[in-house]
């Protein structure tokens, strides 16, 4: 009777383990799920800054048309293109600021410093979502999590190349 008892507790905790485990993993999946949410909404207010500054007095019109053709492209990328796509944005606003002229307005002023700020947000909002992708990765790479198949049909999270990018 006892042996009974020890096996039951023996297969009653697996069952907790793996219901643990398998919670575990859907709110590591949530995280990077809201973390790329997060920043998506940070690049999209990126894209739309480019914009006003590519419609501003700060860049020629050369320079604006570069800006705005990688502002639009960043904003409609679909996910294979997007890691290219906000690359170009990262470069066409680098070219531009590089090439700052020393006569800008207050608006101008508003918009580099509001491109300031959110370029500081973008790069946290990258190490978080980095952290997320590379923790839910290593919980997936688990033998408990690949053999019982814990993950189900979720696909395994990627970084972009943008990620590594210098903003």
């Amino acid at each position: 009777m006892r042996d009974y008892a020890l096996y039951l507790f023996i297969i009653l905790f697996g069952l907790w383990y793996l219901s643990y485990s398998a919670t575990r993993l859907d709110r590591l999946h949530h995280r990077v799920e809201t973390s790329w949410a997060n920043l998506d909404g940070l690049l999209q207010r990126r894209a739309a800054i480019a914009l006003e500054i590519a419609r501003s007095s700060i860049s020629d019109p050369a320079s604006a048309l570069l800006l705005t053709a990688a502002a639009h492209q960043a904003r409609d990328a679909d996910i294979e293109n997007r890691s290219m796509a906000e690359s170009g944005l990262s470069g066409a606003l680098g070219l531009l600021l590089n090439d700052e002229s020393s006569i800008i307005g207050s608006i101008e002023k508003d918009l580099l410093r509001e491109l300031s700020e959110l370029t500081d947000k973008v790069r946290v909002a990258i190490a978080i979502h980095v952290d997320a992708v590379n923790r839910t990765q290593m919980v997936r790479r688990k033998f408990v999590f690949r053999v019982f198949r814990l993950a189900g049909r979720a696909p395994l999270p990627v970084t972009y190349e943008f990620e590594s990018d210098v903003l």
